[in-house]
């Protein structure tokens, strides 16, 4: 193989041909990264997300290495048209996956049918190009200086190995909290872009024919202006996709290192709070949902209560209505929720105002964490947090979680779970029930009636098909087994009734799914599929 013509030193050759390893290498794990962020942000199931995405990588890798042996002749041009279709498509990835879970809301469903076609079509081609670098890359810094072929792999792996972990550092550290998803991938294809047509234009430019080179500059040129153009119209890309997704009436939008909140509604309307475009709470039939959650374990003594969520309030506005209450402890991980229910007129309203009460104390944090280091107990534990079958929450339903909890409970005290929904996914909840079993807490399971407003969530499309859950699953716990009972001296409910909560708990019974075993740390037994 003759060298290269070169505009510079062969030394400095080697430089800039490592250089363009280096960036490229580092865009290359962007893309695979915010593949796996946008779709573990559309579906919230990361570990399926994670597995899918990097393990379609690898394999199109492999394919890519083994196309990039036909380009070996024109490595020059061919490095160049990679880098540009691995810009344009890695660059607009997470914008097009966004609108296709806004305008059609296939994606979140699409994968319970295992038909998620588009994150796999761009996890394939993504891998494809960017197997298809090195062996191109390899290729050029030969052309630069004779080597040995293991020296020239170890400098180009060392190359791609440190741009690898460049890039890992920049997505959630740089790229996430300063550009967000959409804006940070489409930089990053501008940079891939401009990397790869400098360094075949600077260098090896000898190696084109001048139609070829007209065609390279003419390609970059339009990837360019189209990435341009995206960056240019993010914003109103965001806000038409929120619409699309919540409606003409968004109230607030708050980005927080947990989650997006978004509030809508509240002018003569249904008050709806999303986390992640996950429905939380509908003003519509929230009470609904909070009587049945709170009322059931507050028939005892509960002057201290412990909050485990509810940054909203609305548990909290629940057991304030009880006299004997002394003190409520809610322990919430997003600072943001808390200050969102306390400062928004409709939202505060629609709480109570629970956060000028001199009775309710907020700790910012995890669950987790805070038990570990609490050291009073309390009558009542109400366990608000995010549905178990989401990856990121089932440490919050395990084993170990439990022993924490009633290490906090009173001897006499109730502790009392939301744990989604048993019609929809009756496994998921029945080994919520024997996780909490296992903690040495006897058990009374209940269920009301689900979400009836139309703005379900699109995780609750997922699991019951029907547009909300199907049902409301509760598992009231305590040392002796609590009854399913509502106070007699306690306030007035509205939607819920001592018949009712016996005719959940009797059918629900019915359905009791025995042998399973409790989810823990180091073995979570719950998905969206359960």
């Amino acid at each position: 193989m003759r060298p290269a013509p070169l505009p510079v030193r062969s030394g400095t050759g080697r430089f800039f041909v490592l250089l363009g390893a280096f960036v490229c290498a580092a865009c290359g794990l962007v893309y695979e990264l915010e593949l796996v962020a946008i779709a573990t942000y559309l579906t919230g199931d990361s570990v399926t997300q994670t597995s899918v995405v990097l393990s379609v990588m690898v394999f199109a890798m492999g394919i890519g290495s083994l196309a990039a042996k036909r380009l070996r002749s024109r490595a020059a041009a061919g490095f160049g048209a990679v880098e540009a279709a691995l810009a344009l498509v890695g660059g607009c990835s997470a914008m097009a996956l966004y609108a296709v879970f806004a305008w059609t809301g296939s994606l979140g469903g699409a994968w319970a049918g295992g038909s998620r076609y588009l994150l796999v079509v761009f996890s394939l081609v993504i891998g494809v190009l960017i197997g298809a670098e090195v062996p191109l890359l390899m290729v050029l810094i030969q052309r630069i200086r004779r080597q040995d072929a293991g020296g020239a792999v170890a400098d180009l792996f060392a190359a791609d190995y440190v741009g690898a972990l460049i890039g890992g550092l920049a997505f959630p550290f740089l790229l996430l909290p300063m550009y967000g998803q959409l804006t940070g991938a489409l930089l990053t294809g501008a940079v891939n872009a401009l990397t790869g047509a400098a360094l075949v234009l600077g260098l090896f430019r000898r190696d084109l024919s001048a139609r070829s080179r007209r065609a390279l500059i003419a390609v970059n040129a339009a990837v360019l202006a189209l990435l341009g153009t995206g960056v240019a119209l993010v914003d109103d890309f965001e806000q038409a996709a929120r619409e699309a997704i919540y409606g003409p009436h968004v109230r607030a939008v708050v980005r927080t290192e947990e989650q997006e909140i978004v509030l809508t509604g509240g002018r003569n309307g249904s008050l709806d709070l999303y986390f992640d475009g996950r429905l939380q709470v509908s003003s519509h039939d929230e009470r609904r949902y909070h009587e049945a959650l709170v009322h059931p374990a507050m028939n005892g003594p509960h002057a201290r209560v412990l909050i485990l969520g509810g940054g909203d309030g609305l548990a909290a506005r629940e057991v304030l209505r009880y006299s004997g209450v002394q003190r409520v402890d809610v322990i919430e991980l997003d600072a943001d929720v808390v200050r969102l229910a306390r400062n928004d007129p409709a939202l505060s309203a629609l709480n109570g105002h629970v956060y000028r009460d001199p009775r309710v104390h907020v700790t910012d944090g995890g669950a987790f964490h805070q038990l570990r280091s609490m050291d009073r107990t309390y009558d009542v534990v109400i366990s608000d947090l995010p549905d178990p079958a989401l990856t990121r929450s089932a440490k919050l339903y395990s084993q170990e979680f439990y022993g924490l909890v009633s290490r906090v409970l009173a001897e006499d005290g109730r502790l009392v779970v939301h744990a989604g929904s048993a019609g929809s996914r009756p496994r998921v909840f029945w080994t919520v029930e024997a996780t909490v079993r296992s903690a040495g807490l006897r058990t009374a399971p209940y269920r009301v009636e689900g979400r009836l407003t139309r703005s379900a969530s699109l995780l609750d499309r997922v699991s019951s098909g029907s547009g909300a859950p199907r049902d409301w699953a509760f598992v009231l716990a305590g040392r002796t087994r609590p009854g399913v009972v509502l106070d007699p001296a306690g306030p007035p409910t509205r939607s819920l009734t001592q018949a009712a909560l016996v005719a959940g708990a009797r059918e629900l019974g019915r359905t009791r799914m025995t042998g399973l075993p409790p989810s823990t740390l180091v073995h979570p037994r719950y998905g969206a599929g359960s």
